[in-house]
């Protein structure tokens, strides 16, 4: 049977990110993918000024309300950008409203980059995240926003052991079965580190390291991983699958001289990520 997935994200008009993002790549996984738009954006808010951004709350209600009289269940719920601090709230009551004993609830608490909050950001919004990875059984923090939901400054250079330390802390602090950071360096490779709270296990999964700045791929990265989860593929089968997905996405952008604020060329690499999936 056909598993089913809910995405709550943004929508970007332009720039590859959220939605935009999510939609195709689970579809491609073979995922009926519903969606409850956040936000509604002219473009991404990375590197462009002067977008317009409209807060949906009130939609997404609307929606919910008319969801309420329909048979609706979810084999996977996945949440990302939030378009206001009342969405915080709105959103854990859906997760916990569609979630059953087999559903995977996966939460990328998008809120940071680089040390710094994203423009549409709060403090306020950034302390609620914590509230939503409770919910969660597996988070994909950044190397910023795993800092943050730690309460600890940013480590810009971070080690092995500060990683590892990171990973467990959220794991405990949150409740999560599964946490995953990205954007982890190491010896010249760029990836995800991950710790299963079940054993203890760690891992990492990496691809060398473009020295370029892209737009979008946390998105692309946490929607390859949880279609290749809802496929049945183990945390660190995932993370590789993933992993070399955002890698190739990355660098058919750069081989097609694509503008990199415009987020990665991510369409021409699924056909690589179906095949790590089996599916072609």
């Amino acid at each position: 049977m056909q598993k089913r997935a809910l995405a709550i994200h943004d929508v970007s008009c332009e720039g590859r990110c959220s939605l935009t993002v999510a939609l195709p790549i689970l579809s491609a996984c073979g995922i009926h993918t519903a969606v409850l738009p956040t936000a509604l954006l002219s473009t991404h808010t990375g590197v462009f000024t002067g977008y317009s951004c409209l807060d949906l709350t009130e939609e997404m209600r609307r929606v919910l309300t008319h969801w309420d009289t329909l048979p609706l269940h979810f084999d996977g719920l996945y949440s990302g950008f939030l378009g206001s601090y009342e969405q915080i709230e709105l959103v854990g009551d859906t997760l916990q409203h569609y979630h059953s004993e087999h559903t995977l609830t996966l939460v990328d608490p998008v809120m940071a980059d680089h040390g710094a909050l994203y423009a549409t950001y709060t403090r306020q919004m950034a302390g609620g995240m914590g509230e939503l990875c409770r919910l969660a059984d597996v988070i994909v923090p950044n190397v910023t926003e795993a800092c943050l939901l730690m309460d600890q400054p940013y480590l810009e250079n971070p080690s092995e052991g500060d990683i590892r330390r990171l990973l467990e802390g959220l794991a405990a602090r949150y409740g999560c079965a599964q946490v995953m950071i990205t954007g982890v360096p190491r010896k010249g490779l760029l990836g995800a580190a991950g710790f299963c709270a079940a054993d203890g296990s760690f891992s990492y999964a990496g691809a060398p390291q473009l020295s370029r700045v892209f737009y979008g791929t946390g998105d692309v990265f946490a929607s390859a991983l949880f279609g290749a989860m809802l496929n049945g593929l183990a945390m660190g089968q995932a993370m590789r699958a993933a992993v070399d997905f955002t890698n190739a996405a990355m660098t058919h952008t750069l081989e097609n001289g694509l503008p990199l604020h415009y987020g990665v060329a991510f369409e021409q690499a699924l056909p690589e990520l179906m095949r790590a999936l089996g599916m072609m």
